[in-house]
């Protein structure tokens, strides 16, 4: 599982809110005994005094003073229990608080990040992703073979097992996707499917239309009062375990589009950081529209997968018209 630097910031800034508001809570609790069980605050006091005391007997050579410790501390815990539920609370009302019990809100149990950790690096990448609500609603356990028949469904099968082996391999073998065909034949669903399954897994997904891309880049570049709140999301887009461009070629054609396309697929190559295209262009309309490096880039790093058929969402809204 991979974070940025930054994230992890955000998630152990998490875990030290927690365990003040924790301790906070803790703290009205036991404002709230000392004020309204008398004799509790006398017996606290009472287990401090005496573990100094026996403490001192145990350096000056008496052997018993720890064990004589332990029953001492064992009667005066008693009484405090006593004393609490006498008034009609539970006896562990004053123990520690911890929103996770078993790391005690640390995140980590003997060195290994704890489930709680774990589930905290899921949320937060799915929040960083940008698609969150889209992937509830297209993923593997959503996808269905019903829309598709002959050849369509033979590209559409392969580009499925195309996508498992991506995902199975994802940490050992550096691959990066390119869906391309018509509108709405798949490509933008296969994207999802693979992001819900890697961000499953603990990596960082980023998602961008192909115009909110190069709008983000556009203000990075150009926007310089706003550039430093720009700058972790522009950093991310070079560093996220995948990145996923859908609908390229909706975006305004241009030079600073090509530069800035080009600048990230490449820079991606070379830190070896998987990234999924999806495009309605054809191949030829991808060498016509974009430099030939960029063309050059896609062809010879991606694995090139294409989808064909009908346009899945009128087939869709069909069949609910017949009902």
């Amino acid at each position: 599982m991979s974070l940025t630097n930054s994230q992890y910031d955000i998630i152990l800034h998490d875990y030290e809110n927690r365990q003040l508001n924790n301790r906070h809570e803790l703290e009205r609790k036991k404002a709230y005994v000392y004020e309204h069980i008398p004799g509790y605050r006398d017996l606290e006091d009472a287990v401090a005094a005496v573990s100094v005391s026996q403490g001192k007997k145990y350096l000056e050579g008496d052997e018993n003073a720890m064990e004589d410790l332990r029953d001492l501390i064992a009667e005066l815990s008693g009484k405090k229990a006593q004393l609490l539920l006498d008034a009609g609370l539970p006896e562990n009302y004053l123990e520690p608080i911890y929103t996770c019990p078993d790391c005690k809100d640390t995140g980590y149990i003997d060195g290994q990040k704890c489930h709680c950790f774990k589930q905290a690096m899921i949320t937060l990448l799915y929040e960083q992703s940008n698609i969150r609500e889209m992937l509830q609603n297209e993923n593997f356990q959503t996808l269905s073979y019903e829309y598709y028949d002959g050849d369509d469904l033979q590209h559409f099968k392969n580009a499925v097992t195309t996508c498992q082996n991506f995902i199975k391999n994802f940490n050992s073998d550096y691959h990066n996707l390119f869906f391309y065909g018509k509108v709405g034949t798949g490509k933008s669903f296969l994207s999802n499917c693979v992001a819900k399954e890697l961000i499953e897994s603990g990596h960082s997904v980023i998602y961008f239309s192909a115009t909110s891309l190069f709008d983000m880049l556009s203000k990075y570049s150009f926007d310089y009062r706003n550039k430093e709140d720009q700058r972790e999301r522009y950093t991310d887009l070079y560093q996220c375990d995948l990145l996923i461009i859908d609908d390229l070629g909706t975006e305004l054609a241009n030079q600073f589009v090509n530069s800035q396309l080009f600048s990230l697929l490449n820079e991606r190559h070379m830190g070896k950081k998987a990234t999924v295209i999806s495009t309605n262009l054809s191949l030829e309309e991808l060498r016509n529209r974009y430099s030939d490096r960029i063309f050059s880039r896609i062809t010879s790093h991606y694995e090139l997968c294409k989808l064909t058929g009908p346009d899945i969402r009128i087939y869709k809204k069909r069949l609910l018209n017949r009902k």
